[in-house]
């Protein structure tokens, strides 16, 4: 691993822990009331394409990081469905 895939991790890495909070609080207090489902739609639309990039040029910070977030996105779109 060469340090600009080390770089592609560490914003990854930190792309997904500050989604962390909001998943959390989301899932612990049941509230998605301030969550846009706009927002996050369009943010999981971006997720999905730099994924397809990702793949394409198989860059696996790229990949390994976007399923992460994907999964983060999905989670509270997931949570604002079921605690409206």
């Amino acid at each position: 691993m060469d340090s600009t895939q080390i770089i592609g991790y560490l914003a990854g890495f930190t792309i997904a822990i500050s989604l962390t909070p909001q998943v959390y609080k989301s899932w612990k207090t049941k509230s998605t009331k301030d969550i846009s489902i706009l927002w996050n739609s369009v943010y999981i639309a971006g997720l999905i394409m730099f994924s397809i990039y990702g793949i394409r040029l198989m860059e696996m910070p790229i990949i390994v990081m976007n399923t992460i977030e994907l999964s983060l996105a999905v989670s509270l779109i997931v949570a604002k469905v079921i605690y409206r």
